[in-house]
């Protein structure tokens, strides 16, 4: 068969030989029920080996109530109540509406939130995220373009939360006023 010479072939990746579309295997190919059928797999498996850890609440779902676990979860949908994941992620779809107070290790806000964030690590606020309330954190990150309105007490790491019930901070003296500093 003629083939041109002038094919483009991708950088940095050999021709592969063509392949027969008629299998015949030299031995039986032997499946459990607990191990799946050899399957091809794309070369980047980083997306799908995230996405096996991460629960995701979909554009269609609105869920009323206490949401709790011990795994990632992606809102595309609407939530109303609170979310309490401490070790995990909780990111925020551009499709997602949330009116709950939030704990967790990291939240990434793409969507609509209002409530009050409370993270281990950090918050991220992408460009067309929303957020209306209170973030306490190690770290703050607010994207150009980004909506906030709200306060920001950044705390250490594992530090704990010393806010008394009636709403006063122990964490800074009266006589000394909070900072909010952002870095570039």
């Amino acid at each position: 068969m003629w083939k041109p010479t002038n094919q483009p072939q991708t950088p940095g990746r050999p021709a592969e030989p063509e392949r027969p579309t008629v299998h015949t295997p030299s031995a039986p190919v032997m499946t459990t029920a607990n191990e799946p059928a050899p399957t091809p797999r794309p070369a980047t498996t980083t997306a799908v080996t995230t996405s096996a850890d991460q629960a995701t609440i979909g554009k269609s779902l609105v869920i009323k109530g206490e949401v709790t676990g011990s795994e990632s979860l992606y809102i595309d949908g609407r939530v109303e109540g609170s979310i309490s994941l401490a070790g995990n992620r909780v990111t925020i779809g551009r499709n997602g509406v949330v009116s709950a107070n939030i704990n967790a290790r990291e939240i990434v806000v793409l969507g609509k939130v209002r409530g009050n964030l409370t993270a281990s690590d950090r918050v991220d606020i992408r460009s067309d995220g929303s957020l209306t309330g209170d973030v306490v954190a190690a770290r703050i990150s607010i994207e150009d373009g980004a909506f906030f309105k709200g306060g920001i007490d950044i705390r250490k790491g594992g530090q704990p939360n010393t806010q008394k019930p009636n709403g006063k901070d122990e964490g800074v003296p009266a006589s000394e006023p909070a900072a909010i500093g952002a870095r570039a």
